[in-house]
């Protein structure tokens, strides 16, 4: 995918003002608030030092070539995707509700592994981590991932538990209906003692959402495998992927999800799910979006649909 570098620029920087508290240690602290087009990515976190306040660690924007030559390939460090993996039923006319869609396509789904799916597509090195049962769809589903180059050996397949299901549509309002069937699934009971540590500890970074957290044995196994991780010093990144339906409640999927938040190192997060999380404010106030900053978090990512994303990022005053 080639980029238009004009569709990166720096919109805004705001300050905590030096006299004023700060979540961080170290002093006053200056976030970078930088808008990316949708076809943008990012290349890398660099860090430098930054007196006693530990390490500063900034996301750059790389544009690189569209029809003026090769990109230059080097080995890609391994993301591990771990969570979900289920198949989506998709109405074959668009914009109806559930109930009035004439009939449904079959797509492979779950957060997680299309992250896994999408890295590789873009000549990454990818590898994804769940459950799914033993049944048609699982194989499918592990056939699909391995026919896109990402790594399954740490898939696994449960006997007594279907691959889960999900009907999904968005309907002319614009507002998407969800129906799941999870009885549980498959996923819902990947184990601990199931999980590849080996595979973890090898990643530069360990992928995740929070649907994994709702039930037990899995929301154990997803600790566990963030633990080793950080342990070992993979970077943790975290997509919340709001689903409210599959929690017991609105207050329980806030609290599910701020439960990790402060072990992620990279989050990102939607503008319904910011409004979420805040219980109503504004998604567009900087102000807001710091809240959610903590104190060890190195990237922050705010998807706008159709208009990208914005980030925000921990920097110095005079860094570029």
């Amino acid at each position: 995918m080639a980029l238009n570098p004009a569709l990166l620029h720096l919109t805004s920087r705001t300050s905590i003002p030096e006299n004023s508290p700060s979540p961080f240690s170290g002093g006053p602290v200056f976030f970078r608030r930088d808008n990316l087009g949708i076809t943008a990515a990012a290349s890398f976190l660099s860090s430098t030092p930054v007196g006693n306040s530990g390490r500063r660690r900034i996301l750059r924007a790389k544009a690189h070539p569209g029809n003026n030559g090769p990109v230059e390939q080097k080995e890609s460090p391994l993301v591990v995707c771990f969570g979900e993996m289920l198949i989506d039923f998709v109405p074959t006319t668009n914009g109806l509700s559930l109930a009035e869609a004439p009939a449904f396509k079959k797509a492979p789904g779950g957060a997680p592994a299309n992250v896994a799916v999408g890295i590789a597509r873009l000549g990454g090195s990818s590898a994804f981590m769940g459950k799914v049962g033993e049944d048609e769809f699982g194989y499918m589903l592990a056939n699909i991932l391995k026919d896109n180059n990402v790594n399954n050996e740490a898939m696994r397949f449960d006997s007594g538990a279907r691959t889960a299901l999900a009907f999904v549509t968005l309907r002319k309002d614009g507002e998407r209906e969800f129906m799941f069937y999870r009885n549980p699934s498959a996923d819902m009971l990947l184990q601990e003692s199931e999980l590849d540590f080996d595979l973890i500890k090898k990643a530069k970074i360990l992928h995740f959402g929070s649907i994994s957290l709702i039930t037990e044995p899995c929301k154990s196994a997803h600790i566990a495998a963030a633990k080793a991780a950080k342990d070992a010093g993979v970077l943790l990144s975290y997509d919340p992927n709001l689903r409210l339906p599959l929690w017991p409640s609105a207050e329980s999927a806030r609290e599910g999800i701020l439960s990790i938040w402060d072990t992620a190192d990279i989050i990102k997060v939607s503008e319904e799910e910011i409004s979420f999380l805040t219980q109503g404010e504004d998604p567009y106030d900087d102000t807001v979006v710091r809240k959610l900053y903590h104190p060890n978090l190195k990237l922050l990512l705010v998807t706008e649909g159709a208009d990208g994303c914005r980030y925000y990022t921990k920097v110095r005053p005079h860094d570029p």
